[in-house]
């Protein structure tokens, strides 16, 4: 039997590798993006700076290992075999868990997870416990479950959301107040002492942070009893001192220095209490083996009463789990993608949104206006134009081709995020308050990005609406957590080991299919070929560009329009609806070219009206080729959905021979975009009017047939709308022909 307990351990080993990787990648973001948003520093230098501070903090964590011992469940109350069930539970769900939302670039709290991991494990194990007992009724659930610490816990974090969303507002609408935009002008004097200052809160949370939980943490609290305020102010005479060198020698802003230590002490902030999240469990669970293994008690009966008890530190392990935490901050990939996520909710320019507006988010946004209205009407005139004239922003030009290069919010704000995001961190250490590193860092970014009026009447909707996205699925992740943990639970206890092997190996599977699908998802956003506004100047250039993106719809149109009728023929519901999705996916990328098309025209070279006005135009024809091919699919679809008759075989042959002449004229069409020779277009566009002949004909049967043998009015419906939007298909598609023949005629004479 012992052997089978030390495989389960080899197993959680496993995992807790599997989840350092996952985990780290969902939280870098905490720690990343002000300095990544900033551009304060290069990026090698971000990733060496939050490297150091992952590995130091990984090495200070040895005193955060409670949690996952006896922080949510009483252990005496539990049995070797019992605990071990709980452990396994909780290690899959948290792969699991961590790696979907990585999977969907959405920052959550690996905090969180845990705790709603051991408690749903745990309240589920006492259920079975309580079920099995004749004296016990689920009333004895209290005795099972550490309800004071686990609630602690869990208000500590609901709390920590408003806290940092509301002192981040705060802090940063002041702050911008103070500096305004052209912050620069201010920096010698009054940015040296808000500087200090920043650094000096950096300090003290990095001290009090770092070190709380390491064997020095006693010897730390004697010497900062009584004398905090001496240390605070020796802090910020020597960062006073330090910055005005360092800004004197290097001739750099010193809040440059702010964004690397405040970086250094979040990475350092996450690693040193989020670690117990990854290898806490099993920790807990080796050393639960050891004290079984020794004890000679059968499994079933020996008593968890040992992991009540402090353990020693296991340096080698933290040494290790550093190490593979940094390692995982240099290449994940889905640590990038959970990384833009938060930045571009928060950039301060313009930009796709990512997400959706919402009746929720339209309804906070007019709320909020309406409030700020009332506001004004309080406020003097004069108090309006000043405050209004402290954050009017900048006007940066850059050379078309460096436009990247702009930050997504200055180093004020950075600043702020990281001293807030610290001072809060520290504050609930001290006093041994727990909170999410995640949760306190992600509002803070967001409560500095509405102050910042980062969120205008062109963004906020969105906006909101992604932050809302976002902590709907941290309520999401503790659910999740509870369910699927219990879950494991019951079904380990009730088939044992095979149950096991079945769930990692589908741990495994989905692991593996996820990373897959995000690495093609991560290609496809390489390879869509939207024009690059950033250096398209002439109209030919434009004709160029956009003839890869031409021959991407109509090649996707082709394939589009052939498994319709296909499948149309054969009343195959499943492919239709698989079609529908695609021709949606295909509508919406057009859709989006359509919302940037702003940007593209303010990207071009003052000259190129030719260039707008023809984007303009090859952007109104792909969106009419597309919007008839979703009204084909979807009438299709509806049709065979609602059981309505088949269509007849001679409708279907005639659909089919018009399908078979649009393949070739998509073909030659997709070959000509793709060569870029737009010689051949005129042979092309000839071939319109015998299209138009057989779609003409092909109505007329239909009318032939109502008179005669057509009983089912579905049918004729479906089929008339066919062939009208197949029509309107070809016009839209030789529309789209004739403009680039006369752009290409016009861009040879320039």
């Amino acid at each position: 039997m012992g052997d089978f307990y030390i495989l389960m351990i080899v197993a959680l080993v496993v995992l807790a590798v599997v989840d350092l990787v996952v985990g780290v990648s969902n939280d870098a973001v905490n720690f990343l993006n002000s300095a990544i948003g900033s551009k304060a520093i290069s990026m090698r230098t971000i990733m060496i700076v939050a490297s150091l501070g992952v590995f130091a903090g990984a090495i200070f964590s040895s005193g955060m290992m409670e949690v996952a011992r006896k922080g949510i469940f009483i252990p005496s109350e539990f049995y070797f075999d019992e605990i071990m069930i709980i452990f396994m539970a909780v290690m899959i769900t948290d792969v699991l868990l961590l790696d979907l939302f990585n999977s969907l670039g959405l920052p959550t709290s690996t905090t969180v997870s845990l705790v709603f991991e051991l408690l749903g494990a745990a309240v589920v194990m006492a259920l079975i416990k309580i079920y099995a007992s004749d004296s016990e009724t689920i009333l004895n659930l209290g005795k099972y479950i550490n309800s004071d610490s686990a609630l602690r816990i869990i208000s500590g974090i609901l709390m920590s959301v408003v806290i940092a969303f509301s002192v981040g507002s705060f802090v940063q609408y002041f702050s911008r107040l103070l500096f305004s935009f052209h912050y620069e002008k201010k920096m010698k004097y009054i940015g040296t002492i808000f500087g200090s200052a920043a650094l000096t809160a950096i300090t003290y949370f990095i001290f009090i942070n770092g070190l709380h939980g390491t064997p020095f943490a006693s010897q730390i609290s004697k010497l900062l009893e009584g004398n905090a305020l001496y240390i605070v102010l020796g802090s910020f005479i020597f960062w006073l001192i330090f910055s005005s060198l360092f800004s004197f020698i290097f001739k750099k802003n010193n809040l440059v220095l702010v964004i690397i230590i405040g970086t250094f002490g979040l990475a350092l902030a996450f690693a040193g209490n989020d670690l117990v999240n990854f290898i806490g469990v099993p920790m807990a669970a080796w050393h639960s083996y050891e004290a079984w293994s020794a004890s000679g008690i059968a499994a079933n009966e020996f008593s968890m009463e040992i992991l009540g008890a402090k353990v020693p530190t296991e340096t080698g392990l933290l040494f290790v789990a550093g190490a593979i935490m940094v390692l995982t901050l240099w290449f994940s990939k889905k640590a990038k993608t959970v990384t833009e996520t938060e930045i571009g909710l928060a950039r301060q320019g313009d930009g796709h949104e990512k997400f959706q507006a919402n009746f929720l988010s339209r309804f906070i946004v007019r709320g909020s206006l309406s409030v700020g209205t009332a506001i004004n009407f309080f406020l003097p005139l004069r108090m309006q134009e000043k405050i209004n004239g402290q954050f009017l922003k900048p006007v940066i030009t850059l050379p078309k081709d460096k436009s990247y290069e702009l930050p997504a919010f200055d180093m004020i704000r950075a600043s702020v995020n990281l001293m807030v995001s610290g001072i809060l961190i520290s504050v609930a250490t001290s006093y041994k308050l727990p909170l999410s590193t995640t949760y306190v860092t992600f509002m803070v970014a967001m409560g500095t990005s509405l102050a910042d009026r980062a969120w205008d009447r062109e963004s906020a909707v969105f906006r909101v609406a992604g932050v809302m996205n976002v902590i709907f699925g941290w309520f999401s992740t503790a659910f999740i957590a509870f369910v699927s943990a219990g879950v494991f639970v019951y079904f380990i206890n009730l088939g044992g080991a095979p149950v096991i092997a079945i769930l990692l190996l589908l741990a495994g599977f989905l692991l593996v299919r996820s990373t897959i699908n995000h690495s093609k998802r991560t290609k496809v956003e390489k390879k869509k070929s939207y024009i690059d506004r950033a250096e398209l100047i002439t109209i030919n250039e434009v004709i160029n560009e956009s003839s890869d993106h031409i021959s991407e719809v109509i090649r996707r149109v082709n394939k589009l329009y052939t498994n319709v009728v296909n499948d149309l023929g054969l009343h195959d519901l499943k492919k239709l609806s698989k079609t529908e999705k695609h021709v949606k996916k295909l509508n919406k990328e057009v859709n989006v070219l359509k919302e940037d098309v702003f940007y593209f025209i303010r990207s071009l070279h003052e000259t190129s009206v030719e260039a707008s006005r023809f984007y303009i135009l090859v952007l109104g024809y792909l969106q009419d080729i597309t919007q008839s091919i979703e009204y084909i699919s979807t009438t299709s679809y509806k049709h065979v959905s609602n059981n309505h008759k088949n269509l007849k075989k001679s409708q279907i042959g005639d659909l089919t021979i018009i399908s078979e002449k649009l393949i070739v004229l998509f073909d030659k069409i997709e070959a000509d975009f793709n060569k870029k020779d737009f010689n051949n277009l005129a042979a092309i566009i000839a071939e319109k009017q015998a299209l138009f002949d057989h779609l003409s004909l092909s109505i007329d049967k239909q009318i032939s047939r109502i008179r005669t043998e057509e009983s089912s009015p579905k049918n004729t419906t479906l089929y008339f709308g066919i062939l009208l939007e197949t029509k309107d298909l070809i016009s839209a598609l030789m529309n789209l022909l004739e403009l680039y023949q006369e752009f290409y005629i016009l861009g040879k004479k320039v």
